[in-house]
C-alpha cells in the first residue's frame, strides 16, 4: 500500500480484495464493472483509492471486515468431531483423517455468517431457478451449513448429507434427480421431511490441497434437470467459493 499526499492510500487489487473481504478475482470483477472506480498504472496493473473501497463497504451496509478468528485445534478435537468416525453411516473418502484435519485446522465449522457466501448461494437460486442452496462443511457428525438460502436447519447430521456422496466421486457435478426414486436417499429424512428435497445438483469444494470440505449445492422439492449452463453456472459459483475458503483456510 503506497500512501499519498491526500492521506487517501492507493491500493492494489489485493489490498483492495483483502480489505472488501471478496477473493482477488471478485475484486477485479467489481473493479471492471465500474463498481470500484480504478485506473491503470504504465504497467497496466489497477489501483483504486482506500476511500473508494471504505464508500462501496458502506453503500453495502458492512464494517471492514476482520479476520475470521482461527478456534484452536485442541478445543475443535476435543469432542471427537474432526476424528474419522469408525463405523461411518455414509460414504467417506480415502484420505477422510487429512480431510477432517485440514477441515479443524481451517476454523471455518461453525464460523460467523459472511456476506460473500451468502452472496454466492443466493447466485446459485438464480442462475438454477431452485429454491434452495447451500454451502456445507462436512465434519465427521455433522453437515454444517456455512450459507443458507431456503433452508431453515443450521446443520444436519452427517449421515442424511447429500454432499457426502458428492466429496467421494470424481471431479464434476453430483446430480440427483429424483431423490424419491433413488434407493440411496428415498428413505433419508430431508427426502421423507422438511424440506422434502427431490432434486440435488452440487460441486465439491477443495482446499489448496485438494482436500473436500464440502459442496456448493442447490434443491428443489420436485424433480427435474439442469440445462447446461445451469450447470456451468454452478460450477463457477464453486469455484468462486472455494477460492474464498482458501483464503480462510
Amino acid at each position: 500500500m503506497r500512501a499519498h499526499p491526500d492521506n487517501d492510500p492507493i491500493l492494489t487489487t489485493r489490498e483492495a480484495a483483502r480489505l472488501l473481504g471478496v477473493a482477488v478475482s471478485t475484486a477485479q470483477l467489481w473493479m471492471e464493472s465500474g463498481a470500484l472506480p480504478t485506473w491503470k498504472t504504465p504497467g497496466g496493473h489497477r489501483r483504486v483509492r482506500m476511500s473508494a473501497v471504505l464508500h462501496l463497504l458502506q453503500e453495502r451496509g458492512v464494517e471492514p471486515p476482520a479476520p475470521t478468528p482461527q478456534r484452536p485445534r485442541a478445543a475443535v478435537d476435543a469432542d471427537g468431531e474432526f476424528l474419522p468416525d469408525p463405523a461411518p453411516g455414509y460414504p467417506v473418502p480415502d484420505n477422510e483423517a487429512e480431510r477432517l484435519a485440514a477441515l479443524a485446522a481451517s476454523g471455518l465449522v461453525d464460523s460467523p455468517a459472511e456476506e460473500v457466501f451468502d452472496r454466492l448461494t443466493w447466485l446459485a437460486t438464480q442462475v438454477t431457478e431452485c429454491p434452495m442452496a447451500l454451502l456445507t462443511l462436512l465434519s465427521s457428525r455433522r453437515q454444517w451449513f456455512k450459507s443458507r438460502v431456503g433452508v431453515a436447519l443450521p446443520e444436519t447430521p452427517r449421515e442424511w448429507a447429500f454432499c457426502s456422496h458428492a466429496i467421494v466421486q470424481e471431479p464434476g457435478p453430483f446430480v440427483v434427480e429424483d431423490a424419491a426414486d433413488d434407493a440411496r436417499f428415498r428413505d433419508n429424512p430431508l427426502v421423507t421431511g422438511e424440506p422434502h428435497i427431490r432434486f440435488y445438483a452440487g460441486y465439491t469444494l477443495l482446499d489448496a490441497n485438494g482436500l473436500p470440505f464440502g459442496t456448493l449445492c442447490v434443491l428443489d422439492r420436485e424433480a427435474r434437470r439442469l440445462r447446461e449452463r445451469e450447470l456451468r453456472a454452478l460450477r463457477e459459483l464453486a469455484a468462486i467459493a472455494a477460492d474464498e475458503i482458501r483464503r480462510r483456510a
